[in-house]
C-alpha cells in the first residue's frame, strides 16, 4: 500500500492542482503542482503530482528545468515530446515576460530592483555572462540590459570601452553591471572584486558612476557595492 497513488480524477477537488489554482491562485502551489497542471497527467504508478516531483528531482530542479531541452526532457521515463514541449514553451513564455518587464524603464531603488531584471534569465545560464545595465540622473533604466560579454569571464577579457559605450552614447548618468555565476554560488572572487574596483576608475574619469556590481548565482544574487568590494 506504500507505493499507493491515486490518481489527479480520484483525488478530492481540494487537492487537485487546477482547482486549488483556481480557489487559491498560483502563490499557495507547490513547483511540482505547478507543473503537473502543465503535465496534465501521469504516467503508470504516477499521477501528475508525482510524476512532476520525479522531474524535478532529475533534471535539478528548477534551475535544471529551465535549461533543459526538448530532448533533455524527453529522455525522461513519462516525458514525451508533446509534455516536452509544453513546458519548454512555459519556459520561454517566462523569459520573454522577463524580458518584456525590462522595457518598462523601471526606476531602481535598490540592488533587488536591479537583479530582479536578469535574475530569471541568467539563473539558469551555463556560461557566465556580464551586463551593463544603464540610468538616468533619475535612476530610471534606460532601454534594455545590455550584453556586453559572455564566456569565461576575467578581467583581462573585459575591455572596459565595451562596458561603457553605449552609456556615453546615450549620456547615462550611471551603470549597474551585472553577472552570473553557472556554480550558482554569487560569492564574489577576487577577479570579481579587481574587475569591480577597474569599472569605478574607469567611471570616475567617464563622470558615469558605476553604482553597484551584481552577481547572480542560483536564484540569489550578491551586491558588492553593499559589502564594500571594488568602492
Amino acid at each position: 500500500m506504500s507505493n499507493y497513488c491515486p490518481r489527479i480524477a480520484d483525488l478530492p477537488s481540494s487537492d487537485r492542482p487546477r482547482e486549488r489554482l483556481v480557489q487559491v491562485g498560483p502563490k499557495a502551489l507547490s513547483s511540482a503542482e505547478l507543473l503537473a497542471i502543465l503535465l496534465r497527467v501521469g504516467v503508470e504508478g504516477e499521477n501528475a503530482v508525482r510524476l512532476a516531483e520525479r522531474l524535478l528531482s532529475e533534471v535539478g530542479g528548477l534551475a535544471g528545468l529551465q535549461r533543459a531541452t526538448v530532448a533533455d526532457l524527453c529522455a525522461l521515463k513519462g516525458i514525451g515530446e508533446a509534455k516536452a514541449a509544453q513546458l519548454v514553451a512555459a519556459i520561454e513564455l517566462g523569459r520573454r515576460i522577463a524580458a518584456d518587464t525590462a522595457d518598462e524603464r523601471p526606476i531602481i531603488h535598490s540592488p533587488a530592483d536591479a537583479a530582479n531584471l536578469l535574475m530569471y534569465q541568467l539563473s539558469g545560464e551555463t556560461q557566465e555572462y556580464l551586463y551593463a545595465i544603464l540610468l538616468d540622473t533619475r535612476n530610471r533604466v534606460i532601454g534594455k540590459p545590455l550584453e556586453v560579454y559572455h564566456g569565461s569571464l576575467n578581467t583581462a577579457l573585459v575591455r572596459v570601452g565595451e562596458v561603457f559605450r553605449e552609456a556615453i552614447k546615450v549620456n547615462a548618468a550611471g551603470i549597474i553591471v551585472v553577472h552570473n555565476h553557472p556554480s550558482g554560488d554569487p560569492s564574489p572572487s577576487p577577479e570579481d572584486v579587481a574587475l569591480t574596483r577597474m569599472l569605478a576608475e574607469a567611471g570616475k574619469l567617464l563622470d558615469i558612476e558605476l553604482l553597484d556590481h551584481l552577481i547572480i548565482g542560483r536564484h540569489r544574487f550578491v551586491s558588492l557595492k553593499e559589502r564594500g568590494l571594488g568602492f
